[in-house]
Protein backbone atom coordinates (compact mmCIF):
# COMPACT_ATOMS: atom_id res chain seq x y z
CA UNK A 1 0.00 0.00 0.00
CA UNK A 2 1.06 3.61 -0.83
CA UNK A 3 3.33 5.19 1.89
CA UNK A 4 1.91 8.92 2.15
CA UNK A 5 4.05 11.96 3.99
CA UNK A 6 2.06 12.44 7.15
CA UNK A 7 3.67 15.02 9.13
CA UNK A 8 6.45 13.61 11.44
CA UNK A 9 4.63 15.09 14.90
CA UNK A 10 1.65 12.32 14.10
CA UNK A 11 3.72 9.48 13.91
CA UNK A 12 4.62 7.22 17.01
CA UNK A 13 8.41 5.91 17.59
CA UNK A 14 6.31 3.30 19.56
CA UNK A 15 3.16 2.65 17.61
CA UNK A 16 4.94 2.25 14.35
CA UNK A 17 7.18 -0.58 16.10
CA UNK A 18 4.05 -2.52 17.17
CA UNK A 19 2.43 -2.36 13.85
CA UNK A 20 5.58 -3.22 11.90
CA UNK A 21 6.08 -6.20 14.70
CA UNK A 22 2.56 -7.02 14.55
CA UNK A 23 2.59 -6.94 10.50
CA UNK A 24 5.88 -9.04 9.80
CA UNK A 25 3.68 -11.57 12.32
CA UNK A 26 0.21 -11.60 10.67
CA UNK A 27 0.86 -11.06 6.53
CA UNK A 28 -2.55 -12.21 6.12
CA UNK A 29 -4.40 -10.08 9.04
CA UNK A 30 -6.41 -13.19 10.52
CA UNK A 31 -4.94 -12.73 14.02
CA UNK A 32 -7.10 -9.92 15.63
CA UNK A 33 -6.21 -10.38 19.37
CA UNK A 34 -4.83 -7.37 20.98
CA UNK A 35 -1.07 -6.66 21.66
CA UNK A 36 -0.06 -6.33 25.10
CA UNK A 37 2.36 -3.64 26.98
CA UNK A 38 3.21 -5.02 30.66
CA UNK A 39 4.14 -1.95 32.35
CA UNK A 40 3.97 -4.09 35.61
CA UNK A 41 1.02 -2.28 37.34
CA UNK A 42 -0.84 -1.48 34.63
CA UNK A 43 -1.27 -3.32 31.21
CA UNK A 44 -2.53 -2.27 28.37
CA UNK A 45 -4.30 -4.36 25.64
CA UNK A 46 -3.73 -2.37 22.14
CA UNK A 47 -6.09 -3.02 19.62
CA UNK A 48 -4.65 -4.94 16.67
CA UNK A 49 -5.71 -2.50 14.14
CA UNK A 50 -6.63 1.38 15.03
CA UNK A 51 -5.45 4.79 13.43
CA UNK A 52 -4.65 6.63 11.00
CA UNK A 53 -6.56 4.73 7.59
CA UNK A 54 -5.34 4.86 3.86
CA UNK A 55 -7.98 7.68 3.00
CA UNK A 56 -6.91 9.96 6.37
CA UNK A 57 -3.27 9.64 5.03
CA UNK A 58 -4.08 10.71 1.54
CA UNK A 59 -5.95 13.72 2.61
CA UNK A 60 -3.82 15.02 5.06
CA UNK A 61 -1.09 14.81 2.85
CA UNK A 62 -2.61 16.67 0.23
CA UNK A 63 -4.08 19.81 2.76
CA UNK A 64 -0.31 19.98 3.88
CA UNK A 65 1.37 19.69 0.06
CA UNK A 66 -1.28 22.28 -0.86
CA UNK A 67 -0.31 24.91 1.83
CA UNK A 68 3.08 24.01 1.12
CA UNK A 69 2.85 24.78 -2.68
CA UNK A 70 0.73 27.77 -2.48
CA UNK A 71 2.29 30.44 -0.18
CA UNK A 72 0.38 33.91 -0.25
CA UNK A 73 -2.91 32.40 -1.65
CA UNK A 74 -5.74 32.19 0.41
CA UNK A 75 -6.44 28.76 1.28
CA UNK A 76 -9.74 27.35 1.91
CA UNK A 77 -11.47 23.80 3.22
CA UNK A 78 -15.07 22.98 2.94
CA UNK A 79 -15.10 21.74 6.08
CA UNK A 80 -12.91 19.69 8.43
CA UNK A 81 -10.29 17.74 6.47
CA UNK A 82 -11.28 14.83 9.32
CA UNK A 83 -12.94 14.37 12.47
CA UNK A 84 -9.68 15.23 14.56
CA UNK A 85 -9.36 17.98 16.47
CA UNK A 86 -5.23 18.19 16.34
CA UNK A 87 -5.66 18.13 12.26
CA UNK A 88 -7.85 20.59 11.99
CA UNK A 89 -6.41 22.73 14.40
CA UNK A 90 -3.02 22.55 12.92
CA UNK A 91 -4.72 23.74 9.63
CA UNK A 92 -6.24 26.67 11.19
CA UNK A 93 -3.22 27.65 12.54
CA UNK A 94 -1.13 27.54 9.30
CA UNK A 95 -4.08 30.03 7.66
CA UNK A 96 -6.86 27.58 6.63
CA UNK A 97 -9.87 28.78 6.31
CA UNK A 98 -12.79 26.39 6.77
CA UNK A 99 -16.07 27.23 5.07
CA UNK A 100 -18.75 25.16 6.81
CA UNK A 101 -19.17 23.66 9.73
CA UNK A 102 -19.32 19.49 10.15
CA UNK A 103 -23.16 19.81 9.11
CA UNK A 104 -23.07 21.99 6.43
CA UNK A 105 -23.87 25.21 8.30
CA UNK A 106 -22.06 27.76 6.88
CA UNK A 107 -19.39 29.56 8.07
CA UNK A 108 -17.84 31.70 5.06
CA UNK A 109 -20.04 32.66 2.41
CA UNK A 110 -19.10 31.20 -0.97
CA UNK A 111 -20.07 34.83 -2.50
CA UNK A 112 -15.91 35.31 -0.67
CA UNK A 113 -14.83 32.99 -2.73
CA UNK A 114 -12.59 34.17 -6.37
CA UNK A 115 -10.69 32.40 -9.02
CA UNK A 116 -7.52 32.90 -7.43
CA UNK A 117 -8.22 31.05 -3.92
CA UNK A 118 -7.66 27.62 -3.67
CA UNK A 119 -10.54 25.37 -1.99
CA UNK A 120 -9.83 21.89 -0.79
CA UNK A 121 -12.38 19.14 -0.48
CA UNK A 122 -12.23 17.04 2.20
CA UNK A 123 -11.63 13.29 2.74
CA UNK A 124 -15.73 13.02 3.45
CA UNK A 125 -16.07 14.50 -0.43
CA UNK A 126 -18.76 17.00 -1.50
CA UNK A 127 -22.09 17.30 -2.90
CA UNK A 128 -22.43 17.77 -6.53
CA UNK A 129 -24.23 21.19 -6.24
CA UNK A 130 -21.01 22.30 -4.39
CA UNK A 131 -18.28 21.20 -6.82
CA UNK A 132 -20.50 23.00 -9.80
CA UNK A 133 -20.60 26.17 -7.97
CA UNK A 134 -16.97 26.58 -7.12
CA UNK A 135 -16.25 25.32 -10.73
CA UNK A 136 -18.61 28.02 -12.08
CA UNK A 137 -16.27 30.31 -9.57
CA UNK A 138 -12.69 29.02 -11.79
CA UNK A 139 -12.52 26.82 -8.89
CA UNK A 140 -10.21 23.91 -9.72
CA UNK A 141 -12.06 21.22 -7.70
CA UNK A 142 -10.14 18.26 -8.82
CA UNK A 143 -6.42 19.37 -8.33
CA UNK A 144 -7.21 19.97 -4.35
CA UNK A 145 -9.65 17.39 -3.89
CA UNK A 146 -9.00 14.92 -1.05
CA UNK A 147 -11.91 12.58 -1.20
CA UNK A 148 -11.15 9.23 0.21
CA UNK A 149 -10.75 6.23 -2.42
CA UNK A 150 -13.10 3.93 -0.85
CA UNK A 151 -15.79 6.97 -0.37
CA UNK A 152 -15.52 7.04 -4.11
CA UNK A 153 -15.71 3.58 -4.35
CA UNK A 154 -19.19 3.27 -3.01
CA UNK A 155 -20.19 6.72 -5.66
CA UNK A 156 -19.07 4.42 -8.40
CA UNK A 157 -20.72 1.19 -7.21
CA UNK A 158 -23.93 3.09 -6.78
CA UNK A 159 -23.42 4.53 -10.41
CA UNK A 160 -23.08 0.83 -11.64
CA UNK A 161 -26.62 -0.58 -9.99
CA UNK A 162 -28.19 2.91 -10.94
CA UNK A 163 -27.22 1.75 -14.42
CA UNK A 164 -28.71 -1.50 -13.75
CA UNK A 165 -32.28 -0.02 -13.04
CA UNK A 166 -32.03 -0.35 -9.13
CA UNK A 167 -32.87 2.91 -6.68
CA UNK A 168 -29.98 2.98 -3.81
CA UNK A 169 -30.63 2.56 -0.19
CA UNK A 170 -27.84 4.92 1.91
CA UNK A 171 -27.29 3.53 5.47
CA UNK A 172 -25.90 6.84 6.85
CA UNK A 173 -26.23 9.47 9.37
CA UNK A 174 -28.21 11.92 7.33
CA UNK A 175 -26.26 15.06 8.37
CA UNK A 176 -23.10 13.57 8.30
CA UNK A 177 -20.70 15.24 5.58
CA UNK A 178 -20.48 11.62 4.13
CA UNK A 179 -23.75 10.75 3.76
CA UNK A 180 -24.76 13.86 2.05
CA UNK A 181 -22.25 13.61 -0.29
CA UNK A 182 -22.86 9.91 -1.24
CA UNK A 183 -26.84 10.97 -1.18
CA UNK A 184 -26.31 13.77 -3.73
CA UNK A 185 -23.94 11.18 -6.04
CA UNK A 186 -26.67 8.59 -5.77
CA UNK A 187 -29.15 10.70 -6.54
CA UNK A 188 -28.15 12.56 -9.29
CA UNK A 189 -28.11 8.92 -11.32
CA UNK A 190 -31.45 7.15 -9.40
CA UNK A 191 -33.92 7.44 -6.74
CA UNK A 192 -32.00 7.05 -3.74
CA UNK A 193 -33.00 7.25 0.38
CA UNK A 194 -31.11 7.30 3.77
CA UNK A 195 -32.04 5.23 6.58
CA UNK A 196 -30.27 5.84 9.68
CA UNK A 197 -30.25 2.22 11.12
CA UNK A 198 -32.15 -0.77 11.71
CA UNK A 199 -35.35 1.13 13.38
CA UNK A 200 -35.55 3.18 10.43
CA UNK A 201 -35.10 0.35 8.21
CA UNK A 202 -38.34 -1.71 9.66
CA UNK A 203 -40.27 1.71 9.00
CA UNK A 204 -39.27 1.40 5.10
CA UNK A 205 -40.32 -2.18 5.04
CA UNK A 206 -43.74 -1.06 6.11
CA UNK A 207 -43.85 0.63 3.54
CA UNK A 208 -42.47 -1.19 0.77
CA UNK A 209 -45.16 -4.02 1.87
CA UNK A 210 -48.02 -1.76 1.51
CA UNK A 211 -48.38 -2.28 5.66
CA UNK A 212 -48.22 1.78 5.55
CA UNK A 213 -50.36 4.18 3.71
CA UNK A 214 -47.95 5.60 1.17
CA UNK A 215 -48.88 9.01 2.04
CA UNK A 216 -47.14 9.02 5.17
CA UNK A 217 -44.17 8.01 4.18
CA UNK A 218 -43.13 11.45 2.96
CA UNK A 219 -43.63 12.52 5.84
CA UNK A 220 -41.62 10.45 7.97
CA UNK A 221 -39.10 10.31 5.74
CA UNK A 222 -39.09 13.92 5.15
CA UNK A 223 -35.54 15.04 4.29
CA UNK A 224 -34.06 11.69 3.64
CA UNK A 225 -35.64 10.54 -0.15
CA UNK A 226 -34.31 12.13 -3.64
CA UNK A 227 -36.53 14.91 -5.22
CA UNK A 228 -39.23 12.96 -7.24
CA UNK A 229 -39.51 9.80 -4.96
CA UNK A 230 -41.92 7.62 -5.29
CA UNK A 231 -42.36 5.06 -2.82
CA UNK A 232 -45.26 3.25 -4.58
CA UNK A 233 -42.38 2.63 -7.49
CA UNK A 234 -38.90 3.14 -6.56
CA UNK A 235 -38.02 0.42 -4.23
CA UNK A 236 -38.82 -2.24 -6.05
CA UNK A 237 -35.71 -3.04 -7.35
CA UNK A 238 -32.77 -1.12 -4.85
CA UNK A 239 -29.34 -2.10 -4.10
CA UNK A 240 -27.98 -0.81 -0.50
CA UNK A 241 -24.73 1.18 -0.21
CA UNK A 242 -23.24 2.68 3.53
CA UNK A 243 -21.41 5.38 4.81
CA UNK A 244 -17.54 3.79 4.95
CA UNK A 245 -17.75 5.18 8.83
CA UNK A 246 -20.78 2.79 10.12
CA UNK A 247 -20.90 0.05 11.82
CA UNK A 248 -20.42 -3.12 8.95
CA UNK A 249 -22.49 -4.92 11.00
CA UNK A 250 -25.28 -2.67 11.25
CA UNK A 251 -24.90 -2.12 7.61
CA UNK A 252 -25.37 -5.61 7.03
CA UNK A 253 -27.97 -6.41 9.29
CA UNK A 254 -30.03 -3.76 7.25
CA UNK A 255 -29.10 -5.19 3.98
CA UNK A 256 -30.39 -8.49 4.71
CA UNK A 257 -33.62 -7.32 6.83
CA UNK A 258 -34.20 -5.64 3.55
CA UNK A 259 -32.87 -8.78 1.46
CA UNK A 260 -35.14 -11.09 3.15
CA UNK A 261 -38.29 -8.48 2.84
CA UNK A 262 -38.06 -8.48 -0.86
CA UNK A 263 -37.68 -12.32 -0.70
CA UNK A 264 -40.67 -12.87 0.92
CA UNK A 265 -42.51 -10.25 -0.89
CA UNK A 266 -42.04 -11.00 -4.47
CA UNK A 267 -41.41 -14.86 -3.63
CA UNK A 268 -37.62 -14.87 -4.72
CA UNK A 269 -34.95 -18.02 -4.92
CA UNK A 270 -31.58 -17.61 -4.81
CA UNK A 271 -31.59 -17.12 -8.81
CA UNK A 272 -34.10 -14.91 -9.06
CA UNK A 273 -32.66 -12.17 -5.69
CA UNK A 274 -31.30 -9.73 -8.21
CA UNK A 275 -34.40 -9.16 -10.08
CA UNK A 276 -35.49 -6.93 -7.14
CA UNK A 277 -32.14 -7.16 -4.63
CA UNK A 278 -28.47 -5.49 -5.49
CA UNK A 279 -25.90 -7.39 -3.77
CA UNK A 280 -23.34 -4.45 -2.35
CA UNK A 281 -21.40 -5.92 -0.62
CA UNK A 282 -18.57 -4.35 -1.76
CA UNK A 283 -19.14 -1.30 -0.66
CA UNK A 284 -17.99 -1.49 3.10
CA UNK A 285 -14.37 0.33 3.43
CA UNK A 286 -12.00 -1.75 4.41
CA UNK A 287 -10.17 0.09 7.49
CA UNK A 288 -13.61 -0.12 8.97
CA UNK A 289 -13.77 -3.66 9.25
CA UNK A 290 -10.58 -3.57 10.29
CA UNK A 291 -10.49 -1.39 13.39
CA UNK A 292 -13.94 -2.51 14.51
CA UNK A 293 -13.29 -6.40 14.02
CA UNK A 294 -9.71 -5.86 15.79
CA UNK A 295 -12.31 -4.56 18.70
CA UNK A 296 -14.10 -7.66 18.77
CA UNK A 297 -10.68 -9.45 19.05
CA UNK A 298 -9.52 -7.27 21.70
CA UNK A 299 -12.95 -6.84 23.79
CA UNK A 300 -12.25 -11.30 24.34
CA UNK A 301 -9.17 -10.07 26.61
CA UNK A 302 -10.47 -9.52 30.30
CA UNK A 303 -9.73 -5.79 31.29
CA UNK A 304 -11.20 -3.31 33.83
CA UNK A 305 -11.87 -0.70 31.75
CA UNK A 306 -11.86 0.21 27.88
CA UNK A 307 -10.51 3.78 26.23
CA UNK A 308 -11.19 4.82 23.26
CA UNK A 309 -9.55 7.89 21.33
CA UNK A 310 -10.69 9.93 18.69
CA UNK A 311 -12.83 13.02 17.70
CA UNK A 312 -15.86 13.55 19.34
CA UNK A 313 -17.55 13.88 15.66
CA UNK A 314 -15.92 11.00 14.50
CA UNK A 315 -18.84 8.98 13.56
CA UNK A 316 -16.37 5.96 13.03
CA UNK A 317 -14.70 6.35 16.54
CA UNK A 318 -18.05 6.63 18.17
CA UNK A 319 -19.00 2.98 16.93
CA UNK A 320 -16.13 1.93 18.84
CA UNK A 321 -17.00 3.85 21.84
CA UNK A 322 -20.34 1.96 20.76
CA UNK A 323 -19.27 -1.63 20.69
CA UNK A 324 -17.09 -1.12 23.44
CA UNK A 325 -19.20 0.04 26.58
CA UNK A 326 -21.46 -2.71 25.33
CA UNK A 327 -18.61 -4.69 27.31
CA UNK A 328 -17.13 -3.19 29.86
CA UNK A 329 -16.65 0.48 31.32
CA UNK A 330 -15.32 2.70 28.26
CA UNK A 331 -13.98 6.43 28.36
CA UNK A 332 -14.54 8.37 24.97
CA UNK A 333 -11.52 11.04 25.05
CA UNK A 334 -10.08 13.23 21.69
CA UNK A 335 -6.86 14.18 23.84
CA UNK A 336 -4.53 13.33 26.87
CA UNK A 337 -5.60 16.26 28.51
CA UNK A 338 -8.91 14.90 28.96
CA UNK A 339 -7.06 13.03 31.74
CA UNK A 340 -6.56 15.17 34.14
CA UNK A 341 -4.90 12.76 36.84
CA UNK A 342 -4.48 9.13 37.95
CA UNK A 343 -8.33 9.48 39.39
CA UNK A 344 -10.09 11.95 36.93
CA UNK A 345 -10.84 12.01 33.80
CA UNK A 346 -13.34 13.95 31.73
CA UNK A 347 -15.85 11.22 29.25
CA UNK A 348 -17.28 12.30 26.23
CA UNK A 349 -21.32 10.86 25.83
CA UNK A 350 -20.82 9.51 22.01
CA UNK A 351 -24.95 9.52 21.91
CA UNK A 352 -25.19 13.41 23.20
CA UNK A 353 -21.49 14.40 22.99
CA UNK A 354 -22.10 15.95 26.27
CA UNK A 355 -19.08 15.44 28.71
CA UNK A 356 -18.65 14.36 31.88
CA UNK A 357 -15.83 14.50 34.60
CA UNK A 358 -15.46 11.10 36.27
CA UNK A 359 -13.58 9.88 39.48
CA UNK A 360 -11.91 7.04 40.42
CA UNK A 361 -12.11 5.65 36.67
CA UNK A 362 -8.65 3.86 37.47
CA UNK A 363 -9.47 1.15 40.03
CA UNK A 364 -7.21 0.18 43.12
CA UNK A 365 -6.44 -3.76 41.90
CA UNK A 366 -2.98 -3.99 40.68
CA UNK A 367 -2.52 -4.63 37.74
CA UNK A 368 -4.75 -2.53 36.13
CA UNK A 369 -6.17 -3.92 32.65
CA UNK A 370 -6.94 -1.16 30.18
CA UNK A 371 -8.36 -1.80 26.67
CA UNK A 372 -7.16 1.11 24.58
CA UNK A 373 -7.68 2.13 20.46
CA UNK A 374 -8.34 5.06 18.65
CA UNK A 375 -10.42 6.08 15.16
CA UNK A 376 -9.43 6.19 11.94
CA UNK A 377 -8.07 10.25 12.07
CA UNK A 378 -6.47 9.79 15.41
CA UNK A 379 -2.81 10.55 15.23
CA UNK A 380 -0.91 7.56 16.57
CA UNK A 381 1.43 10.21 18.57
CA UNK A 382 -2.18 10.96 20.50
CA UNK A 383 -2.36 7.25 21.84
CA UNK A 384 1.18 6.90 22.54
CA UNK A 385 0.39 10.33 24.91
CA UNK A 386 -2.26 8.41 25.95
CA UNK A 387 -0.54 5.21 26.60
CA UNK A 388 2.77 7.66 28.66
CA UNK A 389 -0.20 9.25 30.53
CA UNK A 390 -1.66 6.38 32.71
CA UNK A 391 2.28 4.89 32.78
CA UNK A 392 3.35 7.75 34.58
CA UNK A 393 0.52 7.23 37.00
CA UNK A 394 2.15 3.99 38.27
CA UNK A 395 5.90 5.10 37.81
CA UNK A 396 6.15 2.95 34.62
CA UNK A 397 7.54 5.33 32.44
CA UNK A 398 10.64 3.37 32.07
CA UNK A 399 9.04 0.38 31.02
CA UNK A 400 7.27 1.39 27.69
CA UNK A 401 11.02 1.89 26.51
CA UNK A 402 11.92 -1.68 26.79
CA UNK A 403 8.85 -2.54 25.58
CA UNK A 404 9.62 -0.58 22.56
CA UNK A 405 12.65 -2.60 22.03
CA UNK A 406 11.16 -5.88 22.23
CA UNK A 407 8.73 -4.89 19.33
CA UNK A 408 11.77 -3.35 16.73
Amino acid sequence: MKQFNVPIEYRSPLITAIKQYRKAQDKLKKDFSPTLLDLGKVQIFLARHFGFCYGVENAIEIAFSTVAENPGKRIFLLSEMIHNPQVNADLSAMGVKFMQDTYGKQIISFDEITTDDVVIIPAFGTTIAIETLLESKGIATAKYNTTCPFVEKVWNRSEQIAEKGYSIVIHGKPKHEETRATFSHASVHTPTIVVNDMAETIELAKYIQGEKPAAEFYETFKGRYSEGFDINKDLVRFGVVNQTTQLATDTQAISDYLKNVMIRKYQLTAETIDQHFADTRDTLCYATNDNQTAVGGMLSTDADLAIVIGGYNSSNTSHLVELCEAKLPTYFIDTPDRILDGNTIVDCNWHTKEQRTVTGFLPEKKPVRILITSGASCPDAVVESVIKKIASFYGAEDLIEKQMTFFQ
